[in-house]
């Protein structure tokens, strides 16, 4: 046997050694059913999706899809015994109908395009790079569907020499903020950021690993190894847990890329009507759309940034706002109300309508955009905390909430307090 040969039989061994360290424990990775269960929640796909789990390991999300939320699910990994487990205990749990395995390659999978309503990859996507796995697994989602993946990444700019240098040896890992923006660059809008507990490090992965590798047969072939690097990997995260940590996403394909499903225009008078039912229909009160009329009789109405999405039939499907407020007296705008009627909600028309609505602003020549609202949907219009700017409320209000988007990044952006239209009442 050539020196080469050799070598390839070494790591093939320590391959081995680690497969048989990981068969039969709850998971191949951080996680659990409650982050599952939460991140399913988040993703809201439709009833019954048809879904795929890239890179599934024995599928205890598989399960968990298939039994809570009535998937029909694809599940993929080229580990064969990982398949053969998961099989095994979809028959027994009741679900073997719903839960097809598949052996592929989570680079080159071999469906067609729009086939499926939720693609979901728990710590997988490493295995080909965060930024290929999001590139390479949009073409499957059907019209509204959604990614949902989980990604290690820094919980600081400033980790510990030894820990940088030891997750560089292995995988690049990135801050949220890069993660997002490679999200954004792949073409999706990010609904949800969601880091995982601490406990999902523990409890069903590196505590049954650690007793898995402390009866582990040392003289097997490359076990050894494997339990070497196992111990370490498991020192580093109880010596600096807070240096990183695995994040979920969820992602939907950016619709300003579908123009064909939605047109976006200012409003006109005959749209009056409909705004109005699009905001009672999205909302549990009539706030919001007394607050519209309320500002299309202030001086803070700006022709032209009253703007809604319609279907391919012409209806009135969704609204947004922007209306002049200031900060200290800079000219800028807020957005708001934004709706979208229930059954075309997670469509991309409230979205289409928002960026619309900025394009128009930045062609106007406006300089600044404020927005309070959820802090997990904003971001992907690039929108960031006011008080990175030295923006704040009259009010009390969770800093995270109150959001800003300077639309000329040349432009001096003012600090101070924000005066809202007196129908805000803020």
């Amino acid at each position: 046997m050539n020196d080469n040969s050799s070598h390839a039989g070494d790591r093939d061994a320590v391959r081995d050694a680690f497969f048989a360290l990981h068969h039969g424990l709850p998971r191949q990775g951080p996680g659990s059913d409650a982050t599952t269960r939460h991140l399913l929640e988040l993703a809201a796909p439709p009833e019954a999706p048809r879904a795929l789990d890239i890179g599934c390991g024995p599928g205890r999300a598989s399960l968990l899809l298939a039994a809570e939320a009535g998937a029909r699910v694809t599940a993929v990994d080229l580990h064969r015994p990982f398949l053969a487990e998961l099989r095994a205990a979809a028959e027994a749990s009741g679900v073997g109908d719903a839960i097809n395995t598949d052996v592929q390659t989570m680079a080159e999978l071999p469906y067609p395009d729009r086939s499926f309503d939720l693609v979901w990859a728990e710590g997988s996507a490493y295995n080909i790079g965060f930024d290929t796995a999001l590139t390479s697994w949009r073409r499957l989602l059907a019209p509204g569907g959604v990614l949902v993946v989980t990604e290690c990444e820094w919980a600081t700019d400033d980790p510990a020499p030894e820990i940088r240098a030891f997750w560089d040896s292995h995988y690049a890992l990135r801050t949220t903020e890069a993660n997002v923006a490679a999200a954004v660059r792949a073409g999706y809008e990010v609904s949800a950021i969601y880091h995982l507990p601490g406990t999902d490090w523990f409890d069903e992965y590196y505590t049954p690993l650690a007793e898995r590798i402390a009866a582990a047969d040392l003289t097997a072939p490359g076990m050894r190894e494997a339990v070497e690097a196992t111990r370490t990997e498991i020192g580093f995260r109880r010596a600096h847990g807070h240096d990183y940590r695995y994040t979920g996403y969820v992602l939907r394909p950016n619709r300003e890329e579908s123009t064909e499903m939605w047109t976006t225009r200012p409003e006109t008078e005959a749209d009056i009507p409909a705004i109005r039912a699009v905001n009672l229909d999205a909302f549990p009160t009539a706030l919001e759309a007394d607050l519209i009329e309320a500002l299309r009789a202030d001086p803070a109405w700006i022709d032209g940034l009253s703007i809604v999405a319609e279907d391919a039939n012409g209806e009135v499907v969704g609204h947004s706002l922007l209306t002049r407020n200031h900060v200290d007296g800079f000219p800028a705008l807020t957005l708001g109300p934004c709706a979208v009627l229930k059954r075309y909600q997670r469509t991309g028309a409230g979205s289409a309508t928002i960026r619309a609505g900025l394009e128009a602003a930045r062609a106007m020549g406006e300089k600044l955009v404020l927005v309070l609202g959820h802090p997990e949907y904003y971001p992907r219009f690039g929108f960031r905390r006011a008080s990175e700017f030295g923006i704040g409320l009259t009010v009390e209000v969770p800093d995270e909430a109150m959001m800003a988007l300077p639309l000329d990044p040349a432009a001096e952006i003012p600090s101070g307090k924000v005066q809202y239209p007196t129908p805000f009442g803020i």
